[in-house]
């Protein structure tokens, strides 16, 4: 019996957010990607639909998301306002054609912000057309101050986000199994960001294939049949950077293994003989 959904595999542009997005999608279109998630930087080539389309365009990759730009270095690029974060992140998808804009849960003094996304999100989305999906986050670790959390996001409050995404990572430094998680919450998880785990307590992003904590090969095998989404590679990738080559290999070797996995298990299971 054949599966009938495979999701559709990107890889994001994150681990490049200190250079230019341009060598980042040269490196991806490269390694034999046709998607990509696009997070929005400093760099202006991001930030603009036009300039965005054009250079994704220019090495034959399609936008298919936006990562609003959520992080500490990121913070007051457009402006310090979450909510205006979104709404531009939303502009910017719908210039290129992408369907989703991720963004990151509230911290605990944003309440406006955790209001938002409680009352006005699904309808935000509805008007625009544009998804946007709440990525799962995690524990701050501090000295003096065991596991820090910064966001909103006891796991009662995070199950009710109405579109999610799940970051396999950042589930375990929660100490969250990814595939209960998704089992949990398949109806609302839109988009995954896959990488391993180191199991240290911190949110490595490791490589597949390069040792790790999570079940990624069964947690894949999950998703056939049941998750129509999108899975982004988002992965640290510093330890290949100064080297092309290497680099081109390594993003090589994480396509073709999601790419083996999802087909192997595609194929029908053979039959049994009975004499």
């Amino acid at each position: 019996m054949t599966t009938s959904a495979t999701p559709s595999i990107l890889i994001s542009t994150a681990p490049f957010f200190r250079q230019p997005v341009r060598d980042g999608l040269r490196a991806i279109a490269e390694a034999g990607f046709e998607g990509v998630e696009v997070m929005v930087t400093q760099d202006p080539d991001t930030q603009d639909p036009d300039r965005l389309e054009k250079l994704a365009r220019s090495f034959g990759l399609r936008v298919a998301a936006v990562h609003a730009p959520f992080l500490i270095v990121t913070r007051r690029v457009w402006t310090p306002d979450p909510v205006e974060k979104i709404r531009r992140a939303a502009r910017l998808a719908e210039g290129v054609g992408a369907p989703l804009v991720v963004v990151h849960p509230p911290y605990r003094w944003q309440s406006a912000y955790r209001h938002w996304v409680a009352e006005d999100l699904t309808s935000f989305s509805d008007e625009t057309g544009v998804t946007v999906a709440v990525e799962n986050m995690f524990p701050i670790r501090v000295p003096g101050m065991p596991a820090a959390r910064f966001h909103h996001e006891r796991r009662e409050s995070t199950d009710a986000v109405p579109v999610q995404v799940l970051d396999t990572s950042h589930a375990a430094v929660s100490g969250v199994d990814i595939r209960a998680a998704f089992e949990r919450n398949r109806e609302r998880i839109r988009h995954i960001h896959l990488s391993n785990n180191a199991g240290k307590g911190w949110d490595s992003h490791l490589p597949l294939g390069q040792g790790g904590v999570l079940p990624v090969d069964e947690f894949l095998r999950d998703l056939l049949g049941t998750f129509t989404g999108t899975v982004s590679l988002e992965l640290d990738l510093r330890p290949w950077m100064r080297d092309d080559r290497a680099l081109h290999d390594l993003l090589v070797s994480q396509r073709e293994y999601c790419e083996q996995r999802f087909t192997a298990g595609r194929r029908p299971k053979p039959q049994t003989r009975k004499d």
